[in-house]
């Protein structure tokens, strides 16, 4: 598993494929092989101007191509174009003569990453005298790449940004397009350009699309410059929008995030002034159930981040949003659902209604063992125990606190650096509930096998403390410093660890695992030791009073040792189960709940400790009146 084996091309093409082995079967990992020769890509027109003659003998890197009909056509190796200074007087009526060798090559993953090259060249090197007939031939050329019978193809191109070079290389070729007129459209049937003349006193500017996307029918969207942002422009400008039916599910295939776009994409190239824009999509999949969430395209980190866009209404058929646009970093936007987690309001009630009893439970729990604390410790071990349990409960209850906080930060602000600190605190206080379950479950062994074996109250609490919250600080801290540089510490949807680009989240995930199986080790010492008979009891009496005991130990210990996580597995195996979902969400939402009645109500010296308060308290009372 994971070895690579590279082979060459069929004569007819040039480049090679990789393949990597999977479940001893080879898979396909890139294909580069490409038809279209990759120097004939970079053809340059020089104006009539020039000698052909002399820019030939002064460059010998330069060969004619005689029966080109644009000019004089000479093709460039791909070194030579990122060094020659001669390009900036580069001019020609538009691109028309390498059209017909482009859409008569199939478009194979080599000659679509050829493709993207050629028109990330033409982007930054010819950007600067854009004309209608330019951005009509350049159109021509990515709707043969965008085509949706091709799609899976992109899947193996060897360069797996190449989506996002082909999106970023648009928006700069586009952008620069003038206006005849006040207005221009240039429609492809998987990629078209619309463009208006705006100015503070134009009433709220609009922009259509109705697009093919496959054999069965057009997708649909549409964008809206409210006049209140009109109204920020200090002079007359443009706008200029593409809408891409078929690139959001090209992306897809580098992505590692499970959620998939269900609409078209949809760029913008406006002035600075103008920030917020309204967009509307019809969806693509309008039978899944999923929730929609309305995300921009990081040019920069080339991920979908939900952080720049507001969902505003949502039906069976379209998604409405609000997107604020930022000329560098977020341009292009779209929808995005996630299929594999199923949505529920049963879910949603569980967790509010759970979090909400999870909080009064922890801080009840916690009155409690203040009131109660000085007759519950008076050994050794009882103190110890509620030194773990009280550590436990406060843990839960700021990471609940937390976690309800981290949800709402996400959903109200943009704000990076907030999402950031509540996911690091979120983060440790949730170990430290795991570090703090896992001390318990030390002390519980040393109880049952190290019994002639003691311990200082000095030692227990300092070693206690570096397990709690040492641990978990150490490992919170070097995730963050690890990912964060990278801009890979938070995921986007949520304010938590990231899994799809750096796999942070198994800084939380491998911890709490690890701890789970080490409880359980210690749940099973527990039953072992405690299911033995005791001397002078009936067979039948033997029986029940080990059930009973085994019952209730392994009833007082789950919620305590949080042996109620292990359940997350379920929902890993089957993603899709709404049952486990369910599951997993009641077990840990009312897990302050379970540790309220299995940690304090139901242990006998807490209970008397409790009755013992309340007579007093009832004396006192009687002697005041």
């Amino acid at each position: 598993n994971g070895a690579i084996c590279i082979q060459p091309c069929s004569p007819s093409f040039h480049g090679e494929k990789s393949f990597v082995c999977e479940d001893k079967k080879w898979q396909m990992l890139s294909d580069a092989c490409a038809s279209l020769d990759v120097q004939s890509l970079f053809q340059v027109s020089f104006a009539l101007g020039f000698s052909p003659s002399n820019t030939f003998s002064a460059h010998p890197t330069l060969h004619l191509l005689p029966d080109c009909s644009c000019g004089f056509i000479f093709i460039l190796f791909i070194n030579y174009v990122k060094s020659i200074s001669s390009l900036q007087r580069i001019s020609q009526t538009d691109f028309s003569c390498i059209i017909p060798d482009i859409l008569s090559s199939p478009a194979i993953p080599g000659n679509i990453a050829d493709i993207v090259e050629l028109l990330k060249k033409i982007s930054l090197l010819l950007s600067e005298n854009v004309t209608r007939e330019k951005m009509k031939s350049y159109s021509r050329i990515a709707n043969h790449i965008l085509n949706s019978s091709i799609i899976s193809n992109w899947a193996f191109v060897k360069d797996r940004n190449a989506g996002s070079i082909l999106l970023d290389s648009v928006n700069l070729f586009a952008g620069k397009l003038p206006l005849r007129n006040g207005s221009e459209t240039i429609q492809e049937p998987f990629i078209a350009t619309k463009g208006y003349s705006i100015h503070r006193n134009t009433s709220g500017k609009s922009f259509d699309f109705s697009m093919e996307f496959n054999s069965t029918g057009n997708i649909t969207g549409h964008m809206v410059i409210p006049e209140e942002e009109l109204l920020r422009l200090p002079r007359a400008s443009k706008a200029i929008s593409i809408a891409f039916p078929t690139l959001g599910a090209i992306l897809e295939t580098n992505q590692r995030d499970p959620h998939f776009v269900n609409g078209m994409v949809l760029s913008v190239s406006l002035p600075e002034e103008l920030q917020n824009i309204l967009l509307t999509f019809e969806k693509l999949d309008k039978l899944g159930q999923a929730g929609a969430q309305c995300v921009g395209w990081h040019s920069a980190e080339r991920r979908w981040d939900p952080r720049p866009c507001e969902l505003r209404a949502h039906n069976i058929t379209t998604v409405v949003c609000v997107c604020a646009h930022r000329r560098r970093t977020y341009r292009s936007f779209s929808i995005l659902m996630a299929p594999a987690v199923p949505r529920s309001s049963l879910l949603g009630y569980i967790t509010r209604v759970g979090l909400g009893l999870s909080i009064f439970s922890l801080v009840l729990c916690l009155v409690i063992e203040a009131v109660v604390w000085h007759h519950v410790t008076k050994t050794e071990i009882t103190y110890m125990r509620h030194f773990c349990l009280v550590n436990i409960a406060a843990s839960l209850l700021v990471a609940d606190v937390l976690f309800i906080l981290a949800a709402i930060v996400h959903s109200t602000t943009l704000n990076y650096q907030l999402c950031v600190a509540a996911t690091f605190f979120l983060h440790f206080f949730y170990l430290a509930l795991f570090f703090w379950m896992f001390t318990l479950g030390l002390l519980i062994l040393y109880g049952l096998l190290l019994i002639f074996f003691k311990i200082t109250r000095s030692v227990f609490l300092a070693a206690a403390f570096f397990i709690g919250y040492g641990c978990p600080l150490v490992i919170s801290v070097l995730t963050v410093a690890i990912t964060e540089p990278k801009h890979g510490y938070i995921r986007s949807g949520a304010c938590w660890l990231n899994w799809y680009e750096t796999k942070a989240l198994l800084a939380f995930v491998v911890p709490a695992l690890s701890i789970i199986v080490v409880n359980l080790i210690v749940v099973v010492v527990v039953v072992v030791k405690t299911g033995r008979s005791s001397v002078g009891e009936g067979c039948k009496s033997q029986d029940l009073s080990s059930m009973i005991r085994v019952s209730k130990n392994v009833t007082l210990l789950t919620p305590l040792l949080g042996l109620t996580w292990g359940f997350g597995l379920a929902t890993i195996i089957d993603s899709r189960s709404l049952a486990f979902h369910i599951t997993f969400a009641l077990l840990n939402a009312f897990q302050g709940f379970f540790i309220l009645l299995f940690g304090t109500l139901l242990d006998r010296k807490t209970r008397e400790a409790i009755r013992m308060n309340c007579l007093s308290s009832r004396r006192k009372w009687h002697l005041e009146k």
